[in-house]
């Protein structure tokens, strides 16, 4: 009798998820943004929401806890319970760098999410300034070789994704550069326009403007392949440098998630990046939709946090 009875329990709990996520959701989902309102990660996440509304009959509402380089809002969702109640949208800083370069991180990405999608990736730029004698990455480094510590870079701020791929274009072309921080992209823009430093490096959302007036010259670009909003840029790989450098965002849920709704919910957030509306949104911001598998996300956590982790180490970086 008990053997029977143990077998009706495991039954019984073995149909209960693929039920459960056939019914989920019966109720309203938050996904919490640990960005301010307006800004790129904002509008994806209320992008996904509003996908994720109209396929599931639910409603999907964002909210946005800003603070601590996106660390509170994304610890929100680590905190969470479990249920497919809770999920987060964040980026590549929240979920790989932060953890290298902050002293007291309250989560760990690699433990506390359970992967669901990678939304998009936008790449870097490194721009200069039409009076530098360069019209390629190559070339600029062949100036910062001639001229070490005289060839100046502005990027948005320490530990920003920017900063990390100028600490990286200076270990893999062996050259000394003068990194300048600024706080965000457009005051750092703003200087290059002006002539105060000679190049930047930054995501290219902010520039591409600029560099389609022929105000910037785009130096090269840091992803695998040519952006497509600038087609005629050519990447740091095909001029030779093994750099690739991009800031993405992705869905999380907080660790121990069902897995049958993650899988629900990488069903239809594909679907809706994979959309003509999703890929026009994603465009508007110079962000190119990738989606996948939960595993390809969980990947990319992990590739970046290795890759990182060395230059940060080796640049010496951190975060009080």
């Amino acid at each position: 009798m008990m053997k029977l009875l143990t077998w009706i329990t495991l039954a019984a709990a073995a149909l209960a998820g693929p039920a459960a996520a056939q019914d989920y959701p019966t109720r309203p989902v938050r996904i919490i943004n640990p960005f301010p309102a307006g800004g790129s990660s904002d509008i994806l996440a209320r992008l996904i929401a509003q996908g994720l509304s109209e396929r599931l009959g639910q409603q999907f509402v964002v909210e946005n806890r800003a603070g601590a380089a996106g660390n509170l809002g994304t610890d929100a969702v680590a905190k969470a319970a479990p249920d497919g109640y809770t999920l987060g949208v964040s980026t590549s800083g929240p979920l790989a760098n932060n953890k290298l370069l902050y002293k007291a991180m309250p989560y760990d990405p690699e433990k506390a999410f359970a992967p669901i999608m990678l939304i998009g990736e936008i790449p870097l730029v490194i721009a200069a300034n039409p009076q530098v004698p360069a019209r390629t990455l190559k070339e600029f480094v062949e100036l910062a070789r001639a001229q070490p510590g005289k060839q100046s870079v502005g990027h948005p701020g320490n530990g920003t994704i920017g900063h990390l791929a100028l600490e990286l274009v200076k270990s893999v072309t062996r050259t000394d550069m003068l990194g300048v921080a600024y706080k965000g992209d457009i005051p750092a823009m703003t200087e290059l326009l002006g002539g105060s430093i000679q190049a930047t490096s930054a995501p290219v959302s902010a520039f591409i403007a600029n560099i389609q007036a022929g105000k910037l010259n785009a130096l090269a670009l840091t992803s695998k392949s040519r952006f497509p909003g600038l087609p005629n840029v050519p990447t740091a790989q095909e001029q030779g440098f093994d750099i690739e450098a991009t800031v993405w965002s992705a869905m999380v849920a907080p660790a121990g998630t069902p897995r049958a709704v993650i899988e629900r919910l990488n069903q239809e957030a594909n679907r809706i990046i994979a959309s003509p509306e999703g890929r026009a949104r994603l465009a508007q911001f110079g962000a190119i939709a990738i989606g996948g598998p939960p595993e390809r996300l969980a990947s990319q956590i992990a590739g970046d946090t290795a890759k990182w982790r060395r230059v940060i180490e080796a640049a010496k970086i951190s975060i009080e």
